[in-house]
Order: structure tokens, then C-alpha cells, then sequence
């Protein structure tokens, strides 16, 4: 079934909107989906939420919005240090202590061989490069805001062209029924002539 609702939206559509959004940002989703679960709800297009919570409803939750964000890195953050191999954990002191990883850092092992403290160096520079991410999730986010602010004004500037479209039907028609209105009298007058000439040269009016 199409979404279609275009009606005025309510003080409980714009919460139920503004409470998923916040509630996408903080489980680490996006806002995208948070649109779509919203028009599923309010028989509305994912766009027209989308407008709705750049336009209206966002500024009056900025700090909820920022506060969201940070839960969700929290959240991140201990997932990543929950899932963390134990390879990884290895305290600075233990490195400190250990002759192999301070073997690895004196010493190349040649092309072909791995001993674990190359291993160690290896994870703990994945794990240092999962520190952009968050950054990359806000840019992803940032270019989905704006490709649905780019769909709700493709909708609007396509209901006006739908709206121009009829007017100039209509147009076009009035002028039609104008010209053969035109037509029609013109007939009319040649066929039932006003004025005529007596038998004197005199002119005089017909009746019809």
C-alpha cells in the first residue's frame, strides 16, 4: 500500500519521530532506518520524515541528539573492549617485560617468518584504526541526511510540476472552448445576416 498521508503533523507524531531518531542513534544505527520505521507507523514516506526532522524537530533536540551520540561510542567502546582478543590485552608493562616483543622492535624477523610479537603489533594497529570510525559513522550519516533532504524536495518540486502540469491542461482547454465559442458565433452571424438591402437600395434590419 503507497504512502500517501500528507495531513498536518500532530505534537505525538513529531515525539514518536524525534524518540526513534534518538533511539537508532544511541543502539548505533542509523537515521535512515529510523525514518522508515517512522513512516511505517504514520503511513508516510521515509523522505517526508526525513524533511520533517531537519526542518522542524531537530533543533529543539540538539543536546538529546549529542548526548545520544555519546552513549552510542560508550556502547562501542565496551563492545570493543569486551570482543577484544586476548593477544590484544597485553599490558604495557608485559611488553615492557617481554624479551620477544622487544626482540621485535630491535630486530627484523626475516620475510616469510611471524613470531607473536608481530602479531601483537598487527592487532593493535587494527585496533587503533577503529578510532576513525566513529568519525566515518558520522559522515555516513551526515551524507544520508542530506540524500533524504534531496528526496523530500524531489517529491515537493514534483508535486508542483504535477500541479503546473494541470493548470496549463486546464488552460489549454478554456482556450479550445473559447476558440470554437468564437467559431460557432461567427457562423451564426453569416448565416443570419442582421441587415439587407430593400428593392429601393435602402438598407434595412432583418428580423430573424
Amino acid at each position: 500500500m503507497p504512502k500517501v498521508r500528507q495531513d498536518a503533523w500532530s505534537h505525538e507524531d513529531d515525539l514518536l519521530l524525534a524518540e526513534t531518531v534518538l533511539r537508532h542513534i544511541r543502539e548505533g544505527s542509523t537515521q535512515l532506518k529510523a525514518f522508515d520505521e517512522v513512516g511505517d507507523v504514520l503511513n508516510r514516506t521515509s523522505a517526508a520524515c526525513g524533511f520533517r526532522w531537519n526542518a522542524e524537530i531537530r533543533q529543539k533536540y540538539e543536546q538529546a541528539v549529542e548526548l545520544a551520540k555519546k552513549q552510542r561510542k560508550e556502547k562501542k567502546r565496551k563492545e570493543a573492549v569486551y570482543e577484544q582478543p586476548a593477544a590484544v590485552k597485553v599490558s604495557k608493562t608485559e611488553k615492557a617485560a617481554s624479551p620477544v616483543v622487544q626482540q621485535s622492535k630491535e630486530k627484523p624477523v626475516p620475510a616469510g617468518e611471524l613470531d607473536m610479537s608481530q602479531v601483537i603489533a598487527f592487532l593493535e594497529n587494527v585496533q587503533a584504526d577503529t578510532s576513525i570510525q566513529p568519525k566515518l559513522n558520522e559522515r555516513v550519516e551526515e551524507l544520508e541526511e542530506e540524500n533524504i533532504e534531496l528526496k523530500a524536495l524531489n517529491e515537493k518540486l514534483q508535486s508542483q510540476l504535477q500541479s503546473l502540469k494541470e493548470d496549463y491542461q486546464a488552460f489549454i482547454s478554456l482556450m479550445d472552448r473559447a476558440r470554437k465559442m468564437t467559431m460557432f458565433d461567427d457562423q451564426d452571424f453569416r448565416s443570419h445576416p442582421l441587415f439587407g438591402m430593400d428593392s429601393g437600395g435602402h438598407m434595412e434590419h432583418l428580423a430573424k
